[in-house]
């Protein structure tokens, strides 16, 4: 294979069926009309934000380096943070704009960084990326703060509440939940697939980086949000961050892997409430 021996006597067939666990779209009808509409709703939502939009803030000198935060009319209560998935090697902060809408009707300030991504960049370089693009945030909005994000994103929020994270502690005292969607919470089963001759990652990064190997910050409260209706391998994965960590995991029925994420922009929503610790929600 081409992934220069990192993943050692894996057959054609093993790589294959390693790849089809982790190929979401491959099982979500109309998979293709989903990027186009976070596109043009993130789009919206931005332009209707006005000068509550604070676009393309840097918290380092590469490009993709860059966050948008959202401020509500008020003094915020506090930051919430998403990092976007796609596998590390995907999409950027402008796609998902819209689901800041949930936090930010409650009156919190959200923040949606950007992230090096492979081959460029390593998952360790990634986490780095996503602990300065959080210490960046939070030096523009005072309180608490929240972390939350989607598949790889969900991997970077669970990296930070991880207790040997790469936070400096008076950061870390703020950290008080983290609610990961979703997340790639052991990287392992991710050596033998397709997508690893572009992550290049090896047994070594695998167990460094792996959030469900690693002991949870005991100040962060984590619960782990996945859909009901995802690939049995994210079921899996999220299901095992729970294990490890002795925190609560909720199976959103009905809901797959593009969706899932759809309850960040209804404030009234069980994801909105477990992310801000607002407890009420109208609907299970």
């Amino acid at each position: 294979m081409s992934s220069n021996g990192r993943a050692k006597d894996v057959s054609l067939r093993e790589r294959e069926e390693a790849s089809r666990a982790y190929a979401n779209g491959d099982f979500i009808e109309g998979a293709e009309t989903y990027p186009p509409r976070w596109e043009a709703e993130a789009a919206a939502f931005r332009a209707g934000l006005g000068s509550r939009a604070r676009l393309d803030l840097a918290y380092g000198p590469d490009p993709r380096q860059r966050f948008d935060l959202f401020l509500p009319e008020d003094a915020p209560r506090g930051l919430a943070i998403f990092f976007h998935g796609g596998y590390w090697m995907a999409f950027g902060r402008e796609t998902w704009s819209h689901l800041a809408q949930g936090p930010l009707a409650l009156g919190w300030a959200v923040a949606m960084p950007s992230y090096r991504l492979a081959p460029t960049a390593r998952i360790a370089e990634m986490v780095e990326d996503a602990a300065r693009a959080t210490a960046a945030a939070a030096r523009e909005v005072a309180g608490p703060v929240v972390l939350t994000g989607h598949s790889a994103g969900g991997h970077l929020a669970a990296r930070l509440a991880c207790a040997e994270a790469p936070v400096a502690p008076d950061l870390a005292a703020r950290l008080l939940r983290c609610v990961p969607i979703s997340p790639l919470s052991e990287l392992e089963p991710l050596i033998p697939t397709a997508m690893n001759d572009t992550l290049r990652l090896d047994p070594t990064e695998a167990a460094a980086e792996s959030p469900a190997r690693a002991a949870r910050r005991p100040t962060t409260a984590v619960t782990v949000h996945v859909g009901g209706q995802e690939r049995p391998a994210f079921l899996w994965q999220a299901r095992l961050l729970s294990e490890a960590w002795s925190c609560p995991w909720h199976v959103e029925p009905g809901r797959h892997h593009f969706d899932v994420i759809d309850a960040l922009a209804d404030p009234a929503s069980r994801l909105v409430a477990d992310l801000l610790g607002s407890g009420a929600v109208s609907r299970p």
